[in-house]
């Protein structure tokens, strides 16, 4: 039982250790296209931040705040933020 215990904590502590380099990654990206695009002014580059931060919300943030709800919820709206995320990041693209 200690073992199993023992088990589930490191899982746990991966999972958020995981989490976090995620996190850290995805919106330091998010922050250099901001960046980008407030020193170009280049509307294409406002679109990839939007299309980045939606990718990096679906793919990490969703699935631990709506933890109350149903895993096939959770993913759906996950799947959806996430597709969000790449049709804008198509329009960004298609728009430079």
């Amino acid at each position: 039982m200690l073992n199993s215990f023992i088990s589930h904590v490191e899982e746990s502590a991966l999972h958020y250790a995981l989490l976090a380099v995620h996190l850290i990654v995805g919106f330091a990206l998010v922050y250099i296209t901001t960046k980008a695009f407030k020193k170009t002014r280049y509307p294409p580059m406002a679109l990839l931040a939007v299309g980045f931060s939606l990718l990096v919300i679906g793919d990490t943030i969703v699935d631990d705040v709506l933890s109350f709800l149903s895993n096939d919820i959770i993913s759906t709206i996950e799947e959806i933020i996430e597709i969000s995320g790449f049709l804008v990041l198509i329009l960004a693209v298609k728009r430079s």
